[in-house]
């Protein structure tokens, strides 16, 4: 199994980081380099514990269909979203959210194995490791971008953000 960690220093509340964090309106955009699209669930505004989602993507040009669950949330410091059904064998992503001054620092603990054995293993080591730390990573930065620029009003609505 495959454990990928970031972190991303924001300069917003926990409560913003985490909402955004769980806006579906917010993931659309920071995968439009997929071309991502909702195909089930939930289809617009944000997440809640329970909720389910299902999103088409194009990841090394093969389209491929993922569903995910949101199956902890503890507002507005942590929430955890699995594969219910997708092309991985399991995939867990954490999602932490800690309060540092003024600011909040978001770390993702992506977790997840490929089907196929030690072919799968393989690949995770050799290719998608690094993809989906690239992926993880520019979605962050799109959180930050949105929480810190005050754009996220064109996402979620937020009071005493």
């Amino acid at each position: 199994m495959a454990i990928i960690e970031v972190e991303t220093r924001i300069q917003a509340s926990p409560r913003l980081c985490y909402t955004l964090a769980l806006s579906v309106d917010l993931h659309s955009i920071s995968a439009q380099k997929t071309q991502e699209s909702i195909v089930g669930g939930i289809r617009s505004g944000v997440l809640q514990l329970g909720d389910v989602v299902t999103f088409r993507a194009r990841h090394f040009g093969i389209w491929q269909t993922l569903t995910s669950k949101i199956t902890e949330a503890e507002f507005p410091v942590y929430f955890c979203d699995e594969m219910q059904q997708g092309a991985f064998k399991s995939m867990r992503h954490e999602h932490h959210f800690v309060a540092q001054g003024s600011g909040t620092l978001m770390r993702d603990v992506f977790t997840f194995q490929s089907p196929y054995g030690l072919l799968g293993r393989a690949v995770d080591f050799l290719l998608l490791e690094k993809y989906l730390r690239a992926f993880l990573v520019e979605r962050g930065s799109v959180i930050k971008h949105y929480a810190e620029s005050g754009a996220w009003q064109k996402v979620i609505k937020l009071k005493d953000s």
